[in-house]
C-alpha cells in the first residue's frame, strides 16, 4: 500500500485554483494537470508499505500534539528550475508550525523505519507536471532545457501573482495513494486534529 501524510485544502481555496488551472492549462498542453480533487499539501511521503502496517502508522501518528497552522496560498514557480521545469506549483506561506509538524511527522515515521527525510521541507501544491520523467523537484543529472512550460511562463509573467486565500489547518490525514493511467486516485485512511 502506497502511503503518504497530508494536509487538505479548504474548498473555497480548491475552487479558486481550479478556476485559475481551467484559465491557463491551454498554454501548456502537454502537461499533466492535477485534479482540484486531489490537491493536498504533502507533509511526508511514506512509500509503499504492507497492509499489516497501517495500524501501527495510524497508532503512532494518532500521538502527534501540534497547532493547527493558518497557510497562505499565492504566487507560482516551476520546479528544478523554469528552463527545465518538470513541476508547476503554487506557493505557500505558513508560520513555522508547518515546518515543525512536517519535522514531527518524519521523526515518528522514522521511528518505525521509513527513511527521513534527506532535503528541506519546501511545502508546495503541484498543479501540473510535464509528461514522463520524474516529478521530483531537485535537479537531475539528465535535465535538460524543455519548452513544455515555456508558453505558460510567458502568459503569466504578463500577470499579476494569483492569490488564492488562507486557511487554517486544523487536521491532517493518512492517504493511501493508488497509481493507475489516469492518474493517481487519493484516499483518506485516517484523520488526525491539530490543537
Amino acid at each position: 500500500m502506497r502511503l503518504f501524510v497530508a494536509l487538505d485544502i479548504d474548498d473555497a481555496i480548491r475552487e479558486r485554483m481550479a478556476r485559475f488551472v481551467t484559465g491557463v492549462e491551454g498554454f501548456a498542453p502537454d502537461a499533466r494537470w492535477v485534479a482540484a480533487e486531489s490537491l493536498h499539501v504533502t507533509l511526508k511521503f511514506i512509500g509503499e508499505q504492507p497492509d499489516a502496517a497501517v495500524a501501527s502508522i495510524e497508532a503512532a501518528l494518532g500521538q502527534i500534539r501540534s497547532s493547527a497552522v493558518e497557510i497562505s496560498f499565492g504566487g507560482y514557480g516551476f520546479f528544478p528550475t523554469a528552463k527545465s521545469a518538470r513541476v508547476f506549483w503554487v506557493g505557500m506561506e505558513a508560520g513555522p508550525e508547518l515546518a515543525q509538524l512536517a519535522a514531527t511527522i518524519d521523526g515518528v515515521t522514522a521511528s518505525m523505519g521509513v527513511p527521513k527525510e534527506g532535503r528541506i521541507f519546501s511545502p508546495h501544491l503541484t498543479l501540473a507536471r510535464a509528461r514522463g520523467g520524474s516529478g521530483t523537484p531537485q535537479r537531475q543529472r539528465n535535465d535538460k532545457p524543455n519548452r513544455v512550460f515555456q508558453h505558460l511562463q510567458e502568459k503569466l509573467g504578463a500577470l499579476p501573482r494569483p492569490k488564492f486565500g488562507t486557511m487554517t489547518a486544523r487536521e491532517f490525514f493518512l492517504y493511501q495513494s493508488q497509481l493507475s493511467p489516469r492518474g493517481s486516485k487519493y484516499t483518506k485512511l485516517a484523520r488526525f486534529g491539530l490543537s
